[in-house]
């Protein structure tokens, strides 16, 4: 097991899983030391690791831009998914039954894999996104095919504290017949959020009910901000 797989194993596991069935999100504590998110965002300016690159601006998607990451991922990527997968699927399983929703997810990722390919998703997701001064992710979901996984995660890269100002990470939930309901989810370098994909089992006066839930990134007022996008399911 490497360093940052035993990282991601020793984490408070059982709080994380309360977490993200109560609110739909949870965070992790600082898991990449600095060293590590240094040299993943330096990759951002390889362009032999990335299968394609997205201006934001062209799609209206916000400003700034972000790369797929091409196969083979980085092995912290790979560690990171491999590491936070076996651990989540017990959760967006829960989560399906109480929606009473059909899916079910494999317990591997290699199997989450194989279950992506017979639906034609085969690219890999990943990404690493970068924001300079008046950039921002408008509120979204990452959904790429008939499979997606419920839960994904995001890792700051960059330092808060020394890098950037503003540049918020933003979680906003739809609930039936009601008014949404947002939260800023404050980020340390290196610290993971685990957050629902596209819904989440919220319980009501008549049981459990999908709240929607979309993610993105307030304005950068300053600085540069880059961060990890680790997706589980594949694309079309």
């Amino acid at each position: 097991m490497s360093d940052l797989a035993a990282r991601v194993a020793a984490l408070p596991w059982e709080a994380i899983g309360a977490e993200l069935d109560a609110r739909g999100f949870a965070t992790t504590g600082p898991v990449l030391e600095a060293a590590e998110c240094a040299e993943l965002a330096a990759l951002y300016g390889e362009e032999r690791r990335f299968r394609s690159r997205v201006d934001m601006a062209r799609f209206r998607f916000g400003m700034g831009e972000y790369k797929y990451f091409a196969a083979p991922l980085p092995e912290p990527v790979t560690a990171l998914r491999e590491g936070l997968y076996p651990r989540l699927a017990p959760i967006a399983n829960r989560w399906m039954e109480r929606l009473g929703a059909r899916e079910r997810y494999p317990a591997s990722l290699a199997g989450l894999a194989r279950l992506c390919a017979r639906h034609g998703q085969t690219r890999p997701t990943p990404l690493l996104l970068h924001y300079t001064a008046g950039g921002y992710n408008c509120l979204h979901q990452d959904l790429y095919g008939a499979v997606a996984f419920p839960l994904q995660a995001t890792v700051l890269l960059s330092d808060p504290t020394a890098d950037f100002t503003g540049g918020e990470f933003l979680l906003v939930e739809q609930r039936p017949r009601a008014q949404s309901a947002g939260q800023v989810v404050p980020l340390r370098r290196g610290e993971v959020v685990l957050f629902a994909t596209r819904h989440r089992p919220a319980r009501g006066a008549r049981g459990w009910y999908r709240a929607q839930l979309r993610h993105g990134v307030s304005e950068v007022r300053s600085g540069e901000r880059y961060t990890l996008g680790v997706i589980f399911h594949d694309a079309e």
